[in-house]
């Protein structure tokens, strides 16, 4: 997919969620504010359904998880114990051509072949070539950026170099040098507005599990291994925000620590990497989109045993979607260093206090909304029509019932149905403009089942079920109505 096809799926998929009341910009009358979004009536629902999901099926269903939800405020000192206030920065670049201002890994690389004079930039992995030229990056995502330096030229065999990096605004090649800059929000708690009342907006929910940890281990009597989850709100000043909701500077993640013995944290940590991946291909994501990214030595941490990133092929490129780490047992260390308390695990195999190691678990629920909205997203040219494929247990909607025509009695057979469903899943009524025009609004939205009252039913009972993808209609008499969606609808 080339990016100029990349960006006009994007720019169709931003369009569909405000024409169908997925999502919005945010403060949009007053200009709007940058990479902050509002979920509209349908992107709440689709918003709640993928977290319910997760909480389901990370912790609710689980013996060996429990969840909590700490505050977004916390004590200053638990992010210079984590290592946030002086390590959570990004190296900032400046063009002194246009101004812009990015992070610097996200300056294109410029490559060159020297002997035939091949040209190209790669930016954001995606490689951007002269049309004459397509052909001989036949895969865009083929390869990381920095394995091109010194690889063979795809046109002559001479090895490639890097020229420089360029602005991804205007291309110049005037940058300044890079510095760092810490992406916490600060902010003021108290009425007063001095240095030592400063808190941050928490970058992340997994501190807010770590410093309970004592808390947590002591109510509900756990024992190794344990988990414990959390959804919630989470902040970052990023400097490079952009592909709609993917990265911006409010988001909210969806995290599990999982606490294990220390020799045997590399066993977990591929149980939770193939766990992970399994649960978005059970979302309804179509797997060839999915891959399993490990960090090479120099991307790790240096607390970090291992990490791998659960990718998804986005209209803009391959980007992570989730992160599995093996953290050791660095977090609590920094803890029990900081505060003095003593978080351990008492361990009655051996009968001594022992400090967990951690595999956990990082995913964000807005990239996920997105990864959901952009799989699902498909024009059907055969009939004329787009719709959003998604999972029918994810569906904002479940189902929508129409009457044919607005006489006959139909309009009140059909709302008593609607009034019946709604009370055990998500329904909308719809009598306005043609039939087929409600179906291709629905078709949009996402809505998996369609339900119409015509004349047959005046006569016998019986509706037609409408089925999105497929196009398939039955007819079944009213009172199955309930159970045959209920089977359609439960989660496989």
């Amino acid at each position: 997919m080339s990016k100029t096809n990349g960006n006009v799926l994007m720019d169709k998929l931003v369009s569909l969620c405000k024409r169908r009341g997925f999502i919005f910009q945010s403060s949009e009358i007053y200009g709007g504010l940058t990479s902050c979004w509002d979920y509209g009536p349908l992107g709440v629902e689709l918003k709640r359904e993928v977290k319910n999901r997760w909480w389901h099926d990370v912790v609710t269903s689980r013996e060996d998880v429990v969840g909590m939800d700490a505050s977004i405020l916390m004590h200053p000192k638990v992010w210079e114990a984590s290592g946030h206030v002086a390590n959570f920065h990004d190296p900032l670049i400046d063009c002194r051509q246009c101004q812009a201002r990015f992070r610097a890994d996200k300056a294109p690389h410029y490559f060159q072949c020297p002997e035939c004079k091949l040209e190209f930039r790669v930016f954001d992995g995606l490689i951007e070539v002269k049309k004459e030229l397509a052909n001989y990056f036949p895969d865009l995502y083929a390869r990381d950026v920095n394995t091109y330096a010194g690889s063979p030229c795809p046109r002559c065999g001479h090895n490639l170099v890097l020229l420089k990096k360029t602005c991804p605004n205007c291309g110049s090649v005037d940058l300044s040098p890079a510095r760092q800059f810490n992406l916490m929000f600060k902010t003021h708690f108290g009425p007063s507005e001095d240095t030592a009342s400063e808190v941050y907006l928490r970058p992340e929910t997994a501190q807010g599990i770590f410093v309970n940890f004592d808390n947590v281990i002591s109510t509900s009597r756990l024992k190794l291994p344990f988990g414990i989850g959390q959804i919630g709100k989470a902040f970052r000043n990023e400097i490079t925000t952009g592909n709609f909701i993917f990265r911006s500077r409010e988001f909210e993640q969806m995290e599990l620590e999982y606490f294990v013995r220390p020799e045997e944290s590399q066993k977990w940590y591929e149980y939770w990497v193939q766990e992970r991946f399994n649960w978005y291909i059970k979302l309804g994501i179509r797997a060839e989109n999915l891959r399993l990214r490990p960090h090479s030595q120099d991307e790790l941490a240096h607390y970090a045993r291992g990490c791998t990133d659960v990718e998804y092929k986005f209209p803009f490129g391959w980007s992570e979607l989730e992160g599995i780490a093996d953290r050791q047992t660095f977090d609590l260390d920094q803890h029990i260093n900081a505060s003095g308390k003593k978080l351990t695990y008492f361990d009655p195999e051996t009968n001594a206090h022992l400090v967990p190691a951690v595999v956990e678990s990082s995913a964000g629920v807005d990239r996920t909304i997105l990864t959901v909205l952009a799989d699902a997203y498909w024009e059907d040219t055969e009939h004329d029509r787009t719709v959003l494929r998604l999972n029918p247990a994810l569906a904002p909607i479940k189902v929508a019932v129409f009457p044919l025509v607005n006489r006959e009695g139909m309009p009140e057979i059909a709302a008593n149905i609607f009034h019946d469903l709604k009370k055990y899943m998500a329904a909308f009524y719809d009598d306005s403009g043609s039939i087929g025009r409600r179906y291709r609004r629905q078709d949009e939205a996402g809505t998996p089942y369609a339900i119409t009252v015509d004349s047959q039913t005046l006569q016998d009972g019986t509706v037609t079920l409408r089925e999105r993808d497929s196009l398939l209609q039955i007819r079944l008499p009213k009172e199955r109505l309930l159970s045959e969606l209920k089977a359609r609808l439960e989660p496989h």
